[in-house]
């Protein structure tokens, strides 16, 4: 039996190879679509998902995971591992800790021999998805709850996540951030950047550049600032946009020193608001 298990929401964008590596186990969100449910990356992949949403009609959705399927989880892995790790997505802009956090309640009764201990990121996306793998990287090694805790919330004061979208249509039609929205009254024509820091814990615009080409660039230079010199670990995401995001990868290849570098998609659970066309980055250093 294993120290402690690693749990987190489908929102965490981590490349299929290295979940499977370090055993880190998902609570997908879902997808609700035509009156129906999907569990986000089992029943519905993050590509049919933007294919629909291109289309600009009878737009999907997204529900949280309910405490019952955190539970579900939680009482799986107490039969593997001492102690249980759940990592979620900011809790200012979802529920999911609070779902989480639930279903912890819950297991005191169902499985009061394993602890259990649930953390707000305060981070999205690939920015989640380094916090977790840091996590599941110490856990791998045998380390107790305290420690690989003390390594993930050193992660959490270091990671940044930017953004470009393709489109202000989804954002103003949700609502989600409400000065991207009046942006769209008034320039309909940009390729707007948002950014992340858990130091906040909310998303926000930066910077309304015309043209994705001037988009990326200034992504590059505002990574640039916070990054510096130092070795730096980076996540490409993308909505349905693989041969940008190859591209751009390409690019910070070329300018940063990477200690790791890869190419994921967008999770749904976000791209639902942000809409596809999405090219995001996720980064800290050493």
């Amino acid at each position: 039996m294993k120290k402690v298990a690693i749990v987190t929401d489908s929102t965490c964008c981590i490349p299929q190879e290295l979940i499977e590596r370090y055993d880190i186990h998902l609570v997908p969100l879902l997808i609700i679509y035509e009156g129906k449910s999907y569990r986000d990356k089992i029943d519905i992949t993050p590509t049919e998902v933007y294919k629909i949403m291109r289309r600009r009609k009878n737009l999907p959705t997204t529900s949280a995971p309910s405490p019952e399927d955190f539970l579900n989880e939680y009482r799986e892995l107490s039969q593997q591992a001492e102690s249980i790790l759940c990592i979620t997505v900011t809790g200012l802009q979802s529920g999911i800790f609070n779902m989480a956090s639930s279903a912890r309640e819950m297991a005191k009764d169902v499985i009061p021999g394993t602890v259990i201990k649930v953390i707000d990121s305060r981070a999205v996306a690939g920015s989640l998805g380094f916090i977790v793998l840091e996590a599941a990287r110490i856990a791998s090694q045998g380390a107790e709850l305290a420690e690989i805790i003390d390594a993930a919330q050193s992660i959490i004061k270091r990671v940044n996540f930017l953004a470009m979208l393709d489109t202000l249509y989804y954002l103003a039609r949700t609502g989600r951030i409400a000065k991207a929205a009046a942006w769209a009254g008034s320039i309909l024509d940009m390729k707007p950047i948002v950014a992340h820091f858990p130091a906040i814990g909310e998303t926000t615009p930066v910077a309304r550049p015309r043209t994705k080409t001037k988009a990326v660039e200034r992504m590059l230079e505002i990574m640039a600032d916070r990054v510096g010199d130092s070795t730096t670990h980076v996540m490409v995401q993308h909505a349905d946009e693989l041969r940008e995001a190859e591209k751009l990868k390409a690019i910070i290849n070329s300018r940063f020193n990477c200690a790791e570098l890869y190419v994921t998609e967008f999770t749904p659970g976000m791209g639902v608001h942000a809409g596809p066309g999405v090219l995001g980055v996720s980064f800290y250093t050493d």
